[in-house]
């Protein structure tokens, strides 16, 4: 199951965290979200101990979305030990995403 990111919980899940986070910027009305969702899920299973995988309601955390400057969804980042090390806006492949996790664990 995916990790839920909050702009409560965002700082010492993926900012002050030592590792690898995936976060899925998202919302429930956009289909392209919805697309990659199940790629997301799937992600989060296998990178286990490896990555911490998960999504962030844009509509529900509008403070790290703003901090991020993420206006078009979905929007994925990948950061390491609290900086961005790669970006990915649109939908993508799980195989080209997880490629682009690996590049960082």
């Amino acid at each position: 199951m995916a990790f839920e990111f909050t702009d409560s919980n965002f700082q010492e899940a993926a900012l002050d965290k030592k590792g690898v986070a995936v976060v899925d910027f998202w919302a429930e009305w956009c289909g392209p979200c919805r697309m990659i969702t199940p790629i997301i899920e799937e992600l989060a299973t296998e990178m286990d101990g490896k990555a911490t995988v998960g999504k962030l309601n844009v509509d529900q955390n509008k403070e790290v979305s703003m901090k991020y400057g993420v206006r078009s969804i979905p929007t994925i980042l990948i950061l390491k030990d609290g900086e961005v090390v790669d970006k990915q806006v649109g939908v993508i492949s799980k195989a080209a995403l997880e490629e682009k996790i690996l590049a960082h664990v």
